[in-house]
C-alpha cells in the first residue's frame, strides 16, 4: 500500500455550493452566473463546449491543472465514488476503471492539496463558492489520504463548524459531478445548490 498525501479537491474545482451552510464565508453566486453567461452566451446557455472546456481555465491555474480537470470531466463515466459524512468532516473513496484517468486523479489531488494548505486559490472560472471557502481557510482543515490499488481514499476534518458544513457540501457536489459530468456543473450555475445530505454514495 502506498500512501500519498492528497487534497479532496480532487476531481474538480467546481460546482456551486450551499449558501445556507456557508453564511460565515458569504460566497457569491452572482460571479458564477456571470461566468456561465460568458462561457455560453445569452442565447445558448444550455450548451457546453465539451471539447475546449473554457470554463476550466483559471486566473491562477496552470495549463496543466486545467488539462487534468478537463480529462476528469471528459472521462467522468470511468469514475465511481463513496462518501462517508463524518461529524467533523468527510471520508471519500474515489476510483477509476481507467488507469490513466486514475493517475490524473491522483496528480490533480496532490496538486490541489498543496494549494489548499497554502491557501493558494486557482480561481477557476466555474469554481464553486464552496471551494472559495475551503481555499480561504485551508489552514483549518486536516487532510490525510492514501492510494490503495485503484482507490483514492481521503479524509478531511476540521474543528470549525462552518468548514465542516462546507466539506459536506463540496463532497456532495463532487459526487454529483462524478455521476453526471459537466451537466452537474451547468445545473449548479443556473439552479439552487444541492442538499449535501442527499448525495452520500
Amino acid at each position: 500500500m502506498s500512501k500519498t498525501r492528497i487534497s479532496l479537491l480532487a476531481l474538480i474545482v467546481l460546482i456551486a455550493g450551499g449558501a445556507a451552510t456557508l453564511t460565515l464565508f458569504n460566497p457569491s453566486y452572482e460571479a458564477m452566473h456571470l461566468a456561465h453567461q460568458k462561457m455560453h452566451g445569452d442565447h445558448n446557455i444550455h450548451a457546453h463546449d465539451v471539447t475546449d472546456m473554457p470554463g476550466l481555465k483559471g486566473e491562477n491555474a496552470s495549463p496543466e491543472e486545467s488539462k487534468e480537470i478537463a480529462i476528469l470531466f471528459k472521462k467522468f463515466d470511468t469514475l465511481t465514488r463513496e462518501v462517508e459524512m463524518l461529524p467533523n468532516g468527510i471520508r471519500t473513496i474515489t476510483r477509476s476503471s481507467d488507469p490513466e484517468v486514475m493517475d490524473v486523479l491522483v496528480s490533480h489531488a496532490i496538486g490541489m492539496m498543496g494549494r489548499v494548505e497554502a491557501k493558494d486559490d486557482p480561481k477557476i472560472l466555474i469554481q464553486s463558492p464552496t471551494l472559495d471557502a475551503l481555499f480561504a481557510h485551508g489552514d483549518k482543515i486536516i487532510t490525510t489520504s492514501e492510494v490503495e490499488g485503484n482507490s483514492l481514499i481521503i479524509t478531511q476534518i476540521s474543528e470549525d463548524k462552518e468548514l465542516i458544513a462546507a466539506l459536506h457540501t463540496h463532497a456532495a457536489e463532487v459526487t454529483d459531478m462524478v455521476d453526471r459530468g459537466m451537466a452537474a456543473v451547468h445545473e449548479r450555475m443556473v439552479t439552487p445548490p444541492i442538499n449535501a445530505a442527499k448525495v452520500t454514495k
